[in-house]
């Protein structure tokens, strides 16, 4: 992030406004700006430093020399003289944004904010609330300046970061303050959940539905636990009362249908995943599940299911998968050949990443 506030500095050491500087300064100041096109940052903060003897009173001076300190790399020594500059001249928005980069790179985000909120930079002063404990401010600053270079990596890794600590926050005010809610044991199922403890995850989703039986998404979350733990006929259960409860939700068709698919009830799996496939087209994952349905019963159907999981997935291990797949197929319907080079797909896929094989259908 800092090499993107040093670019930053460059414009703005030629936009700042100042008084001008006394001609007697005026050489050493030259000498300093000529120095650091240079890159040769210590003469240039000699050279600053000799201006700011005969210039004491001149914001652009001092400002120069904060900025020298910045391309080289010391941030602490550049927050002095850009302090300086700051009293001398409080309405040079690139004064207060250069000392609020310095004061953020050298690690004081408190400091920071006032300037960086006085010189409406967004992204950084998302950057130094963050660091300040203050996700949920950090998170619309960081939206607002990624409105105005979308997808900057360094914004959107910082937002990720925001995001989560603003979630953890939310969450710890959740279990502190309502813990034996619906909200609070669904949260706790969750946790566990994440954490492998499926008994324990069970149990609260348990408490959560006996508060609140209705409420979206806890029968599908409970089934997911039940799945993980292979306990597909209670999974299955689950998943079809999500799906009654929510008829449009693409995800409860596609669970209930892997459900059904592990437990061999094939025609049932393929009613649900072209059910989901309606609801949310073109998901691979519906798709591949959609053609292990249909293998034994309807092959051409099952086919073209698998022709559009490697249309859509290319060359990812989802599509070694379905080569795979596809390959039985051909191979029952004596397409020998056919069937070869879909194994040698699946083999070149499989080795490009590095994937295990897996069970054929």
């Amino acid at each position: 992030m800092m090499q993107c506030l040093l670019a930053v500095c460059l414009l703005l050491q030629a936009q700042a406004a100042a008084p001008t500087v006394p001609p007697e300064a005026q050489a050493f100041l030259q000498d300093g700006i000529e120095a650091e096109k240079r890159h040769d940052f210590d003469a240039a903060i000699a050279a600053f430093r000799k201006a700011a003897d005969l210039a004491p009173s001149s914001s652009i001076v001092f400002y120069h020399l904060g900025g020298a300190y910045m391309k080289k790399g010391d941030y602490a020594a550049a927050i002095p003289p850009l302090k300086h500059a700051a009293e001398m001249n409080p309405d040079s928005l690139p004064i207060h944004q250069m000392l609020g980069f310095a004061l953020l790179a050298a690690g004081y985000a408190a400091d920071a904010i006032p300037q960086l909120e006085i010189a409406h930079e967004y992204g950084a002063l998302g950057i130094a609330q963050l660091q300040n404990g203050q996700p949920t401010e950090a998170v619309a600053n960081l939206q607002a300046a990624l409105a105005k270079t979308p997808g900057d990596p360094d914004l959107l890794y910082y937002l990720s970061r925001a995001a989560a600590s603003l979630s953890s926050q939310s969450l710890d005010k959740l279990l502190s303050t309502f813990s034996d809610s619906a909200r609070g044991h669904q949260a706790k199922g969750q946790t566990y959940f994440g954490m492998k403890l499926y008994p324990e995850a069970v149990k609260e989703y348990q408490q959560a539905l006996a508060l609140r039986p209705d409420l979206p998404g806890l029968h599908l979350e409970l089934g997911q636990v039940y799945a993980a733990n292979s306990a597909w006929a209670k999974a299955e259960e689950q998943f079809r009362l999500e799906a009654k409860l929510q008829p449009g939700n693409a995800e409860a068709a596609y669970r209930l249908g892997e459900a059904l698919l592990q437990q061999g009830k094939m025609k049932e799996a393929a009613e649900e995943l072209r059910r989901s496939d309606s609801l949310h087209p073109d998901m691979p994952e519906t798709l591949y599940s959609l053609g292990r349905a249909l293998t034994s019963g309807e092959p051409t159907a099952a086919q073209q299911a698998f022709e559009s999981v490697i249309a859509l997935e290319k060359e990812t291990p989802l599509a070694a998968q379905a080569y795979l797949a596809l390959a039985g197929i051909h191979r029952k319907q004596g397409k020998t050949e056919l069937a070869a080079h879909e194994m040698e797909e699946f083999r070149r896929i499989q080795s490009a990443t590095n994937t295990p094989a897996p069970t054929a259908p």
